[in-house]
């Protein structure tokens, strides 16, 4: 589920109380700190898992930084998720060598198994799918990480019972 900037408005501040606490301790401990928004968004991420449209309008009115501000430093680094992640994180390698031995076969696979797209999470909250561009096994190509877990020599046909072992 991507959010676009039509879906981020003033109007959408609907935060649950515990979230809300996180972001004013974040919002008055860094207030006076340069780069205060960068500062702001990080620890939201950090603490929260993600920033959320009704976090960004929430930390834009607190700041006093244009909303348009916010969504757009959250747009340019690839760092920030405007949703939450599902319980696994699954990074498929696409560095020169998984590329080569198959990444690109086994984002259609994963795509198609989990009835999601790149970036997206499962319906369940289960798994996000994303890709990342090398991980430093480039021997066990192509390698899937699932978590913190390096699975190398992945096939096609082992993504089904790989998954299972992570529901």
């Amino acid at each position: 589920m991507s959010v676009t900037a039509d879906q981020v408005t003033s109007d959408s501040i609907a935060l649950i109380p515990e979230e809300q606490e996180v972001l004013d301790r974040i919002i008055t401990e860094n207030r006076d700190r340069p780069g205060v928004t960068m500062v702001v968004l990080t620890l939201t991420q950090e603490q929260l898992g993600y920033v959320s449209p009704p976090m960004q309008a929430y930390i834009s009115g607190a700041l006093g930084v244009p909303l348009s501000h916010i969504y757009g430093v959250l747009t340019f680094y690839s760092f920030f998720r405007m949703s939450p992640i599902g319980r696994h994180k699954i990074n498929i390698c696409m560095g020169t060598a998984c590329y080569v031995r198959g990444g690109p076969t086994l984002v259609d696979k994963y795509q198609q198994v989990l009835d999601i797209k790149l970036g997206e999470t499962t319906a369940d909250n289960r798994f996000t799918l994303e890709i990342c561009r090398c991980v430093g096994a480039c021997s066990q190509a192509p390698v899937v990480m699932i978590d913190d877990n390096a699975i190398g020599r992945v096939k096609p046909q082992d993504i089904a019972k790989t998954l299972r072992d992570y529901a």
